[in-house]
């Protein structure tokens, strides 16, 4: 009875886990097919409206910096419950915002709470499970996560239709209130203050020095971020591409990319098996190889026609549920005693090649898809590049 009583604990906590870390695509997805109509409606340049993407990946990325170190030496819980306040204030401010200035700065407040989430979520799972289960438990997580991107933009569409575009922070306002409500009141301390009680402040964010000069780290790490932004460059630029180029309805939008988060899911699924065969660095190679050659692939058909476009891009973004859980594991792995500083690095390297890439489709955006089908096809060789660098010195040792 113990033993099912446990288990039963363990899946409430990876579902619960698995909604943390869906903030960070539930806040980007769910108002994609409204940048179009936001410009509109704030008499402003498409350009300054994608900046409230980089503007979030921004507030997202210097959060969780923040946070990681600060969990590591306070614990997870007030550093989680501090972040989800934040982000329910702001997005009920976003939702009032007069000017596409004001967005931007909201967004980035937004994104600055919804970072603690994200990141604590990964953490935990360093507190709570064995690292032998970690690439599990995060692949696990990671298929909770998609229902998110997955639904999300089909809301957002219907929403935009019905309510209007600042529905949508509304929505995502009470999203945050009731994570709020479930952390205060059912998620205990993960990291209790026997595990952190040698470690100061200034200690703790001195772990970001070591993780730095560690190549192993900087190579998964960057892998991670690069196919990442490959994902970015194309959420970025696909409202615009599908919706104005190829002429596509903006409620429509979401079946489109709901098929990325199919491939996603289905991917994860294969990954989740392939771990019991393969180790995680060669499955790893595999991945990123995928992701590069199908960035090629857009490069040189995409653009052509609306389905050459969407068929590489459904390998280029789906190989990320599969890539992130594996360089997440193998970096909790190496850094056992550092979770909340090397999640931290991870996840904001995640979101900071993601705001680069989003910052350089709206910078290059010509109203055809050459500037999305670009950063997709170079992000994706990069991240390849990086994986082959780290296996040097693995192979010296």
């Amino acid at each position: 009875m113990h033993t099912v009583s446990h288990a039963q604990q363990q899946v409430r906590l990876i579902l619960l886990l698995g909604v943390l870390v869906a903030f960070g695509p539930l806040s980007i997805d769910m108002y994609l097919p409204a940048l179009p109509t936001i410009a509109a409606d704030l008499s402003a340049p498409v350009a300054r409206i994608q900046l409230t993407i980089g503007g979030f990946l921004a507030g997202f990325c210097g959060g969780m910096l923040l946070y990681g170190p600060l969990s590591d030496r306070y614990g997870r819980r007030p550093v989680l419950l501090t972040g989800l306040s934040l982000y329910l204030a702001a997005s009920l401010a976003c939702a009032a915002a007069q000017s596409a200035e004001q967005l931007i700065a909201l967004r980035v407040l937004q994104a600055m709470g919804g970072g603690a989430a994200t990141v604590m979520a990964r953490a935990i799972v360093r507190d709570a499970f064995p690292l032998s289960e970690a690439s599990h438990v995060l692949t696990l997580m990671q298929q909770i996560t998609m229902i998110a991107p997955l639904l999300a933009p089909l809301l957002g569409g219907w929403l935009l239709l019905l309510a209007g575009w600042r529905s949508l922070f509304l929505l995502l306002a009470v999203i945050g209130a009731i994570c709020l409500g479930v952390v205060t009141l059912r998620l205990p301390e993960s990291h209790p203050p026997s595990g952190r009680h040698d470690i100061t402040l200034a200690k703790a964010f001195r772990a970001y020095g070591h993780l730095l000069r560690d190549l192993p780290t900087m190579g998964y790490s960057l892998a991670l971020g690069l196919s990442f932004g490959a994902m970015f460059a194309y959420i970025t630029g696909s409202p615009f591409v599908y919706i104005q180029y190829f002429g596509m309805a903006p409620q429509h939008y979401g079946y489109l990319f709901g098929l990325n988060i199919v491939a996603i899911v289905l991917f994860s699924l294969l990954n989740h098996q392939l771990l019991q065969r393969h180790a995680i660095d060669t499955l790893l190679q595999w991945q990123c190889g995928v992701v590069a050659l199908a960035g090629l692939a857009l490069w040189l058909l995409g653009g052509h026609s609306l389905w050459l476009t969407v068929l590489p891009l459904l390998f280029s973004v789906g190989m990320t549920g599969s890539i992130g859980p594996n360089a997440m594991a193998r970096l909790l792995q190496l850094h056992a005693d550092r979770a909340g500083a090397v999640m931290a690095l991870a996840v904001s390297g995640q979101f900071g090649c993601g705001m680069l890439a989003s910052a350089l489709v709206a910078s290059l955006f010509d109203s055809s898809p050459r500037a999305m089908n670009l950063l997709v096809m170079a992000c994706g060789v990069a991240a390849w590049l990086c994986l082959q660098l780290i296996r040097l010195p693995l192979r010296q040792k």
